[in-house]
């Protein structure tokens, strides 16, 4: 742990021309670089404050209504997610009175610049966020650091298993993990964690995502009776394969329309020129264009708006699965009465697309062939795909929970921070 600090420290000149590299990648925010580094863009508030730390988009997502129930309670919420997209759904989903942060880098300076700022009352990281200085430098200033809605693979716990005595360092740390099932709780606790409870995975509770009824209605109004299918958070490779695929149903299925929501939006402009190249006439949402009669792919390259076009779609194939990226979650689209189709890269959400494909709630696709063909299937029998939505929300049901049992095992640890808020409010002026 010392020689992954000294080395951290060492390495610190060097971090600003890796962040320049990614700055000119589109992966880093101009404006807001210096959070990067622990400088903080916000000042603090008065009084208690719970840091909650969600790495990307689908953990941001989960923990929006524990991040509710905490404002609620009575301290301030600081949010810090570590992408650019991440950073926009926060702004777009988090509950009132959230502030946001980048993320700093586990380096010393960063780290220690960002606690000595925001000097958090209590910690909470989101799913699977191993950071050796971060967890030291908490620890080290006695803040309380829960894990919630934690995994652990086999294959990280292997990984882990060959630094043991590292692992029992870092994981013995933790004041409390909540786990999403029995099996990570186990390999958690080989590692040192203790105590870990199981407590559910916090997506099954995830809030569906938001719409404005105006703009439901008024995009639904303009589609009218045509068919529509979503392809949702397409990588590079599926795009083409949504392309081919809207190329081979469109004259079974007259007036189709293909809504095409890419994971990574700033790759809008190259796809529109590649589907442009195949001949289809596309409506680019970032720029305002809107969805005409001749109209073939509607590319919604924009953020926040998942919950608009999973109420327009019956039918949704869930990328980063035909491409190997690990697959995205397809709770959002059961709770918007969605039928799922996901192709066989779906390790990130295995546990997901095991419940799901066991009762039907969603059909794996191979290829792009087996992709038409499951998307024609179901564009022809709306029963089918109706009784696969069905079968989604009743997985929903079911694993509901998650949320009340996380929230009431970190009560303990927020009810003096509650009521210190509420002394704070008292003394405030009338």
């Amino acid at each position: 742990m010392a020689f992954y600090r000294g080395l951290g420290c060492l390495a610190a000149p060097t971090l600003p021309f890796l962040m320049r590299g990614r700055l000119l990648a589109g992966k880093e925010d101009r404006n807001r670089l210096g959070e990067r580094f622990g400088r903080a863009g916000l000042a603090r508030p008065a009084g208690p404050l719970v840091w909650v730390h969600a790495a990307s988009v689908g953990e941001a997502l989960s923990v929006m209504a524990l991040i509710e129930r905490i404002g609620a309670a009575g301290p301030r919420v600081l949010l810090t997610t570590g992408t650019v997209t991440s950073a926009r759904i926060a702004a777009a989903h988090a509950p009132a009175g959230t502030l946001h942060q980048f993320a700093p880098l586990d380096v010393a300076p960063a780290i220690t610049r960002f606690l000595d700022h925001w000097r958090p009352d209590l910690a909470i990281f989101v799913e699977s966020e191993v950071w050796p200085v971060t967890i030291g430098e908490i620890a080290r200033r006695a803040i309380p650091h829960i894990v919630v809605n934690a995994r652990l693979s086999v294959r990280s716990a292997q990984r882990w298993s060959h630094l043991a005595g590292v692992a029992g360092d870092l994981f013995g740390r933790f004041a409390l993990v909540l786990a999403q099932s029995q099996a990570d709780a186990e390999r958690l606790r080989t590692l040192g964690a203790d105590p870990v409870v199981v407590t559910g995975n916090l997506k099954y509770d995830a809030m569906a995502p938001r719409a404005e009824a105006q703009a439901v209605a008024d995009l639904k109004d303009t589609i009218g009776d045509r068919p529509v299918w979503l392809a949702a958070n397409t990588h590079p490779g599926e795009e083409e394969l949504v392309a081919d695929a809207h190329a081979a149903l469109a004259p079974r299925f007259p007036g189709l329309l293909t809504i095409l929501v890419p994971r990574h939006p700033e790759r809008g402009g190259a796809i529109r020129a590649a589907l442009a190249e195949r001949g289809l006439t596309v409506a680019q949402r970032s720029l305002g264009e809107a969805v005409g009669s001749a109209t073939a792919v509607l590319l919604a390259d924009t953020l926040g708006e998942m919950g608009l076009f999973y109420r327009l779609s019956p039918i949704a194939f869930l990328g980063g699965s035909l491409a190997a990226r690990g697959g995205h979650s397809p709770i959002e689209a059961a709770a918007l009465n969605t039928a799922v189709l996901h192709g066989p890269h779906v390790d990130n959400q295995e546990d997901f697309y095991r419940a799901f494909d066991r009762i039907g709630a969603s059909t794996l696709v191979s290829d792009g062939a087996h992709l038409v063909e499951a998307v024609g299937a179901l564009m022809a029998d709306p029963t089918a795909a109706a009784a696969m939505a069905v079968a989604g929300a009743r997985i929903l049901d079911q694993n509901r929970g998650s949320l009340d049992r996380a929230f009431a095992a970190i009560e303990p640890f927020l009810a003096p921070l509650a009521a210190r808020a509420a002394e704070g409010r008292a003394r405030e002026p009338d």
